[in-house]
């Protein structure tokens, strides 16, 4: 009965990224050009791995997955946002806005967790190269990908359900560009402490837990480069992790700055900026990164074009 006072939302209002009507077609171009460079660049990425045997390893096994988060992870955001910068009236309804939030989720923590598996792998290969086919068969592999994306769905599943019992009245203009949770629950008219509560345990649960993975990792991986005798062999070495590096301190920088602060003190303003980093600009970078630092990746690729045009009538 309490709810009947309630003139609950059935629509959210997007406000995106300004409201200058000015800026709104050169975003629109830059924003649909950097959403092209990330479909092209990771769908392109898992066909060339899909297709190339040499690249039939776990390192790639891993990549190919993060490729599949990032392209999911653009896709979810950039063509809504793209829509919103050309329409009049930047709408989502309810029932949309809990489904793009639910998919965001399963992905940007599947990423997080993905990056952190790769870091493991780096690990593995470069301080016990020997047991390398041990520790890292595809039936390991097999699990610690089923592992990254049970553990999305499963927190995405929580988190959606417990947004599906905030009670959202009057206002209705989301100060974001897309369905994202902190700005959701500065609308709500009912309380958030579980809300807020969830979302700090489990963002600090998938910063800090793959950022201190990555950390050891690496700590230990540059102890054993520091042991190779040979230059090449060192060089070598921090090229493979050098891209890994790159990839993570963007989105977990950018991570770290939108969700771990409390929502009275985070600017929602400051909050958009450090979003269009892990939302749009890491999927459009990541398969740049690996692509144009990676030997074996060129070379496949080469290997691919020379073979289609050997084809060719």
């Amino acid at each position: 009965m309490a709810t009947a006072n309630y003139s609950l939302v059935t629509e959210f209002i997007l406000t995106g990224l300004t409201d200058q009507p000015e800026l709104q077609l050169p975003l629109f171009l830059l924003f649909l050009g950097i959403y092209v460079i990330a479909v092209v660049g990771n769908l392109g990425m898992i066909i060339l791995i899909r297709l190339s045997s040499p690249l039939h390893t776990p390192m790639y096994c891993f990549l190919c997955n993060l490729s599949f988060i990032d392209l999911c992870q653009s896709t979810i955001i950039t063509p809504k946002m793209l829509v919103n910068f050309v329409s009049e009236k930047n709408t989502i309804s309810y029932s949309e806005c809990m489904t793009q939030f639910y998919f965001f989720v399963i992905f940007v923590i599947s990423e997080s967790q993905m990056l952190a598996v790769m870091a493991y792998d780096r690990y593995v290969a470069i301080c016990h190269p020997l047991l390398y086919s041990l520790m890292m068969s595809y039936q390991i592999c097999s699990w610690l990908v089923s592992g990254v994306y049970a553990l999305g769905l499963a927190e995405a599943t929580v988190h959606t359900g417990c947004l599906l019992r905030v009670l959202f009245c009057k206002e209705n203009a989301i100060n974001h560009y897309f369905c994202d949770l902190p700005p959701l629950l500065k609308l709500s008219c009912s309380s958030t402490y579980v809300n807020e509560a969830l979302n700090l345990a489990f963002s600090s649960f998938n910063v800090l837990c793959p950022t201190l993975i990555i950390i050891c990792s690496y700590v230990l991986i540059i102890a054993s480069i520091l042991k190779i005798q040979s230059t090449e062999g060192r060089s070598k070495a921090f090229r493979t992790c050098s891209s890994h590096i790159i990839a993570v301190g963007v989105f977990f920088g950018s991570g770290a700055f939108m969700y771990l602060q409390s929502s009275s003190s985070s600017s929602m303003d400051q909050g958009k900026v450090s979003s269009v980093f892990y939302t749009i600009i890491v999927p459009m970078l990541n398969p740049l990164i690996y692509s144009l630092r990676n030997k074996d990746v060129k070379s496949a690729l080469n290997k691919l074009i020379e073979r289609w045009i050997g084809h060719r009538p």
